[in-house]
């Protein structure tokens, strides 16, 4: 499976940054910072905004297994890397 991958940075309501990676089977930025929202809001990280200024389109590839299982499921993956509570 072929997805795209949003290099998102957002500010947390207590100043740090948050950098996360969403990847979805689309490339649609709109639905890139649809599904960076409900992660944010999911996992209970409290934050400023996300725009495309935070969320953007990095690049396409193919995915591992273990990503086109979870995006299957949920619609997309997370790949959480600084600043970021764990999503479990």
């Amino acid at each position: 499976m072929e997805v795209h991958v949003y290099d998102t940075y957002v500010l947390a309501s207590d100043n740090h940054t948050m950098h996360f990676d969403i990847v979805i089977p689309t490339k649609d930025p709109k639905k890139a910072i649809d599904c960076a929202k409900e992660w944010l809001k999911k996992t209970g990280q409290k934050y400023d905004k996300v725009t495309s200024n935070e969320c953007r389109y990095c690049h396409s590839q193919t995915a591992p297994d273990i990503i086109e299982n979870r995006i299957r499921v949920d619609g997309y993956f997370v790949q959480a890397m600084e600043g970021c509570k764990d999503e479990e």
